[in-house]
């Protein structure tokens, strides 16, 4: 069963911090690259950062030096820290495999709102 299960959204003030978590099913996590994404209603998802099965990782230049993503391959889930936070950030974050084709299986994604 394929399945994507995101936490650990929530409301934060610019400059605060927060830790996303994605359980994945084994299927998708265990020989796939992992990343994180984002998405604002009207706009195109994008992609926030990336981890291989091997652990090496990528950032969109507008989170560099402010997120982490690392994965727990015991536990197939992903995880995505976020500090210094700024309101740009505000957007529905999503995990999945990358690179994922069109028909892939999404989950909910968890909301991530940053105040000013």
């Amino acid at each position: 069963q394929v399945q994507l299960v995101e936490s650990g959204g929530g409301l934060v003030q610019a400059g605060g911090s927060l830790r996303l978590s994605c359980a994945a099913s084994p299927a998708i996590f265990t020989i796939n690259a992992m990343a994180w994404y984002r998405q604002v209603p009207g706009k195109q998802r994008e992609l926030v950062a990336r981890i291989t099965s091997g652990g090496f990782t990528n950032y969109a230049d507008s989170v560099k030096g402010r997120f982490t993503i690392s994965r727990d391959n015991a536990k197939n889930t992903v995880y995505l820290q976020m500090n210094s936070l700024k309101p740009e950030d505000t957007a529905v974050y999503y995990c999945n495999k990358i690179p994922w084709s069109a028909g892939d299986y999404w989950g909910q994604g968890t909301q991530v709102t940053v105040s000013s």
